[in-house]
């Protein structure tokens, strides 16, 4: 089922009462240092510190009235779960959530504030997500994917009408890439205005699922490793609309390593007083990967979320 801008322009109508327009910015110290212009779409300054918050209302406002008195269930790793959590609250629908025992705890506090059903399963997303899937079943609530759902990614795809909105004249569009939802619909909207117009995603090298099923010109399992990208973790559903849309619309999908994440999270504190989360500052990693490829563009890097846990962000910024 693929999505049309119309269905962005919808969700962006229905959505736009809940959530923040959040800030383009331009970057001087990284567009003097990669010799471009770059500009960062400061989606840590979203509510919930995330873009998620997008596709989860306008996933919830396009529920029909007996799916809004059944219920919801949905899987996450953290920053969807506080989407759905919020949005679920704000609309009156329950709403049961179901995450990996090894959810950062900082995004477990943030989802306890909401009058949600928390249930802790299984040690990864896709263990979460199988469990919420036979869940919905057995208890008829509608199951809320994180990326496979065409008003998850209308939602998301909001952030690109609002970069034309801001900067017409963008060239590329970097994305971090976990299941596809988000550059999804940022890729439909961007080439719906130019299909010159550059989408690359990013993911990184300890979870490159969609990267290798675009090779495989096949959804396919990956090894992974442990990586501080958790937002950008997990395999993706058999037949996920985001695989065939992303093969549409996306330029290149790349692989940037865990230490560059690293360094990309420390450098947009260090210059920017960003506090990222592993995927987010990945979105930057090519660019110091492979400098030569975007210089003398405008480019919009996506800083897709701001939720990791202080331990970790420090060690982080004190080692790189």
């Amino acid at each position: 089922m693929m999505i049309d801008i119309k269905e962005i322009i919808r969700a962006k109508e229905l959505i736009d009462p809940y959530i923040k327009k959040t800030p383009l910015i331009k970057s001087e110290f990284l567009s003097t240092l990669f010799n471009n212009e770059i500009y960062l779409k400061l989606e840590n300054k979203q509510l919930t510190n995330s873009f998620k918050i997008r596709g989860a209302f306008s996933k919830l406002l396009n529920l029909t009235k007996e799916e809004s008195i059944k219920g919801i269930i949905t899987a996450s790793s953290g920053n969807h779960a506080q989407a759905i959590a919020i949005s679920a609250k704000v609309l009156n629908i329950s709403a049961k959530i179901i995450v990996p025992k090894t959810t950062p705890k900082i995004k477990l506090d943030k989802i306890k504030k909401f009058e949600v059903e928390l249930v802790l399963h299984g040690e990864n997303y896709d263990e979460a997500e199988k469990e919420a899937l036979l869940l919905a079943y057995s208890e008829g609530r509608t199951y809320v994917s994180a990326y496979n759902d065409k008003w998850i990614i209308a939602g998301q795809g909001t952030i690109g009408l609002e970069i034309l909105d801001e900067l017409p004249e963008v060239d590329e569009v970097l994305v971090p890439v976990g299941g596809g939802g988000l550059i999804s619909g940022i890729a439909i909207a961007i080439k719906n205005s130019d299909k010159k117009k550059r989408i690359t995603g990013i993911q990184t090298a300890a979870c490159p699922a969609m990267y290798e099923s675009l090779k495989a010109g096949k959804i396919v399992n990956v090894d992974m490793k442990e990586s501080i990208a958790d937002g950008m973790y997990g395999g993706i559903e058999k037949d996920s609309m985001t695989f065939d849309i992303i093969k549409e619309f996306v330029d290149e999908v790349v692989v940037v390593e865990e230490e560059t994440i690293k360094d990309a999270l420390a450098l947009l504190w260090r210059k920017e007083k960003l506090i990222t989360e592993g995927s987010a500052a990945a979105a930057i990693a090519p660019l110091i990967e492979t400098t030569e490829k975007f210089v003398g563009k405008k480019i919009v890097c996506i800083i897709s979320g701001g939720n990791i846990e202080d331990d970790l962000f420090y060690e982080i910024i004190n080692t790189h």
